[in-house]
């Protein structure tokens, strides 16, 4: 791609040419190729009626592979996919054995994923806390820790923790360190062997551009050796591929992070979730967070011209208090207006992407000028 040719990337995703979409965060845009990977899906299971199903595990061995170099994880087989973010917190959570005592911290405000399951445990005695990012460490050193619960980027008001030095924090309290990456990976780079987190899970469908069904996790060698699987089905068993002569008896499990799939994978979501794979890493994942992360900066500059007060300006969501204004009200006027954005806990929240422009803020500032005065 030429450098720079911005606008031959956003030619590729056509509801672009629909509405100004300033809304990644909820939902990405689907592009022509993502679209084509899935009928082609369909496309080859009419052609073969099916009779050539394994060899779709292989296409998925591939797709593992390119996740692995996506996160700079060392090998496909530290990846599983799962349909959301939320299945593979429940590979955790379920996997784990729980005693009373055990203690769990989630961040103040995280996205309900990361609280609502965690906060279950107390059923086993668990000691669920909610902490805010400056209180985390005094709770890690306040006596030994299970396990920490929390998002790359906060999905309300684009708070980014630092992630430099926390698994050596959290493991040194003898926990296990889990992080959502559904509003991050695709826009900011992440790196596995510099944050090494024990699990890290995706929901492909925001700001990977997939379809709903695609999502994968991370799980490093040392949690899936302890970790129990929790969906056990045909293909847990390490001689699955041996679909003439399935094993019967207790499963016994491979030691790659696949052994918590369990059976069927969602293929049509997962070819279309590779051809987006393909563009991050056509473009370099260097080149889009620099990208998404100049437009965001614009966004900010342009917001706060309207009086908008924005506590993080460091990531791809930029969500902004306007004093006297109702922000889900204003989210709905700029819909009306044809300008998708979107609103949290009081805040207008825009969140642009790489196929984004400078057009598509100009259009938002003309929105405004009109409806914040």
């Amino acid at each position: 791609m030429p450098e720079g040719n911005w606008e031959e990337i956003r030619s590729r995703f056509p509801a672009l040419a629909q509405v100004t979409y300033l809304n990644t965060a909820t939902y990405g845009q689907t592009s022509n190729a993502t679209f084509g990977a899935v009928r082609a899906h369909f496309d080859r299971r009419n052609a073969h009626a099916c009779s050539d199903f394994l060899s779709w595990f292989a296409d998925i061995d591939r797709i593992r592979a390119k996740t692995a170099r996506l996160i700079n994880a060392p090998s496909g087989d530290d990846i599983a996919f799962c349909t959301t973010a939320s299945a593979a917190l429940s590979w955790l959570i379920n996997g784990l054995e729980w005693k009373s005592g055990d203690r769990v911290i989630a961040l103040s405000n995280e996205f309900p994923n990361n609280s609502y399951f965690p906060s279950t445990l107390s059923r086993f005695g668990v000691e669920y806390i909610e902490s805010d990012w400056e209180d985390l460490d005094r709770h890690l050193n306040a006596g030994p820790v299970r396990a920490v619960f929390l998002s790359t980027v906060n999905y309300a008001n684009g708070f980014r923790p630092v992630l430099d030095g926390l698994a050596e924090r959290v493991h040194r309290a003898g926990g296990l360190l889990y992080l959502d990456g559904t509003q991050s990976v695709g826009a900011v780079q992440f790196d596995v062997e510099r944050w090494r987190p024990d699990m890290l899970s995706v929901n492909a469908y925001k700001w990977m551009n997939s379809p709903n069904g695609a999502g994968f996790a991370y799980v490093a060698p040392a949690l899936r050796a302890a970790l129990h699987p929790s969906v056990v089905g045909w293909r847990s068993d390490q001689g699955w591929r041996r679909v003439d002569h399935l094993h019967h008896g207790e499963p016994v499990f491979v030691e790659a992070a696949e052994r918590f799939e369990g059976g069927m994978l969602d293929f049509p979501s997962l070819y279309g979730f590779e051809a987006s794979v393909d563009l991050v890493l056509e473009l370099g994942a260097d080149r889009v967070e620099a990208r998404v992360l100049d437009l965001a900066a614009q966004c900010c500059s342009l917001l706060e011209e309207f009086g908008g007060n924005i506590a993080h300006q460091d990531s791809a969501i930029v969500a902004a208090e306007f004093p006297g204004v109702d922000a889900s009200a204003l989210a709905r006027e700029l819909k009306t207006a044809g300008i998708l954005v979107s609103a949290r806990h009081g805040r207008l929240r825009v969140s642009t992407h790489f196929y984004n422009n400078e057009a598509d803020l100009s259009l938002l500032r003309s929105a405004l000028s009109g409806l914040i005065r």
